[in-house]
């Protein structure tokens, strides 16, 4: 794992585990206050029920306490006006399934406006499906004087069983037990839905919570990444800068390492050429021949020439004298002429010059130099072509040096692709790029062409 990899892990981890944290932390005190909250509305809920059922029970009683007064009156007909009290009780209700029931202090029915069929009927065993005893918890608290219970019944609107709440009052004069209810399912479903609502706020803060971290992540990433280009430019800048220190310490070795052979090592060679010739006539004159010895002098002065032209020809390779006393052109052409008689290949050389055509720099002439030498070598190496064509160009704009042949050709996408290959290639797009050139390939069997420009205005100014 690399440095940056590194970096950016000890930025994305932390963060990630803070937006972990605050996410559990949101996520657990928004349940507590949504569990808080559903317990105070219930709360709320059952207390407003069991108001507006006392009031209710009320509005019974009170329709009912003129009869139930009356029975306490001497010769009263006490069945009658009891009759009297279950027909007004039986006619008041407030909705489909609000309405009074009565019974008496032992269970039997006496009246039930939505469940007829039970007025009569004893149900003090009657059970609901948990096994509690409905009608015995009603009638015990009734007997303490009024009281609420929570018991299942069945609905009159849906025919099914559900949560009631119930509040009965005793008429113990009448040995009665008059109630009401209110079915608690509606609560329960308006809760349910302020608890969904209280999910759904959860969910959609923890969802904020994951797109907040996506993107920071995300801008921790873009900062990464700018950071990386920018560096990795920078990079790429001090490289190129360090390649052209490089080529231009070659370029200033390779001068100097060709003075040294034609100043030194070539005037030496000379010198002992002469004196070998001097020597070699001196014993031809003399009037004692030895034919051994003057084989040996013809010898070696056969070699010491070979020498000095290979001393010559590296020296010429390194950096042509003919570039720096009679320009790019001349150098090109004895460069062609050279390749041409040591490889075989016909190889032509045209300079087409335009006019007010500007002189080219001495650091444009030996970077387009470099360039034809490297392409005509691979030419010569690699190719197979018979013939080839050098052109160079100069205008006021710019200058063109065009190596075209008719060799076998390349893959120009494969070469470039492939770092183990195409090293003449890079070498020629680098030395052109620090003057703002560009470097144009082309290749099929039978035509290939390399491509080099560079204005002149940014070869001007390049050293």
């Amino acid at each position: 794992m690399n440095l940056k990899t590194k970096i950016f892990l000890l930025a994305v981890v932390p963060f990630l585990a803070a937006i972990a944290g605050i996410g559990i932390g949101v996520r657990q005190q928004a349940t507590a206050l949504a569990a808080t909250q559903h317990s105070t509305m219930q709360a709320a809920y059952l207390s407003s029920k069991e108001i507006e059922l006392r009031h209710y029970v009320d509005l019974a009683t009170s329709a009912i306490a003129p009869l139930y007064d009356a029975s306490r009156a001497p010769g009263a007909d006490v069945d009658a006006l009891r009759q009297q009290a279950l027909a007004v009780l039986q006619k008041m209700d407030f909705g489909p399934d609000g309405y009074f029931f009565v019974y008496d202090m032992h269970g039997r029915s006496l009246m039930h406006p939505r469940e007829p069929d039970l007025v009569g009927r004893n149900l003090w065993d009657l059970r609901d499906p948990a096994g509690a005893l409905t009608i015995q918890q009603l009638i015990a608290a009734a007997s303490h004087g009024g009281g609420y219970v929570r018991y299942t019944w069945r609905r009159p609107s849906t025919g099914w069983l559900a949560p009631k709440l119930g509040y009965v009052v005793p008429l113990e004069r009448w040995g009665w037990m008059v109630g009401t209810g209110i079915y608690l399912d509606d609560v329960d479903s308006t809760l349910a839905r302020i608890d969904q609502r209280a999910s759904a706020n959860i969910e959609s803060t923890l969802q904020w919570l994951g797109v907040i971290a996506l993107t920071g992540v995300g801008v921790i990433a873009l900062g990464a990444l700018v950071l990386n280009v920018s560096e990795y430019r920078s990079t790429d800048a001090k490289l190129k800068r360090l390649a052209q220190q490089v080529v231009e310490s070659q370029e200033n070795e390779r001068a100097r390492l060709s003075r040294e052979l034609h100043d030194g090592i070539s005037q030496m060679l000379v010198s002992v050429k002469l004196l070998l010739e001097s020597a070699l006539a001196q014993i031809e004159r003399s009037g004692t021949r030895v034919p051994a010895a003057e084989t040996s002098l013809a010898t070696g002065l056969a070699r010491l020439g070979d020498t000095l032209r290979e001393v010559r020809r590296i020296s010429h390779a390194l950096r042509p004298a003919m570039l720096d006393d009679l320009g790019l052109a001349a150098a090109l052409e004895q460069l062609t002429r050279e390749l041409s008689e040591e490889a075989g290949i016909e190889i032509g050389f045209t300079q087409i010059a335009h006019t007010h055509a500007a002189p080219l720099p001495d650091a444009v002439n030996t970077m387009l130099f470099r360039i034809a030498q490297e392409a005509l070598t691979n030419i010569v190496r690699h190719a197979e072509a018979a013939r080839a064509a050098l052109t160079l160009e100069v205008s006021s704009r710019g200058a063109t040096l065009t190596i075209a042949d008719n060799g076998r050709g390349f893959d120009v996408e494969e070469t470039q692709a492939d770092p183990r290959t195409g090293m003449g290639l890079r070498n020629m797009r680098e030395r052109l790029e620090k003057f703002g050139g560009t470097l144009a390939l082309g290749s099929q069997p039978g035509h290939t062409i390399v491509t080099a420009w560079v204005p002149l205005s940014t070869g001007k100014g390049a050293t």
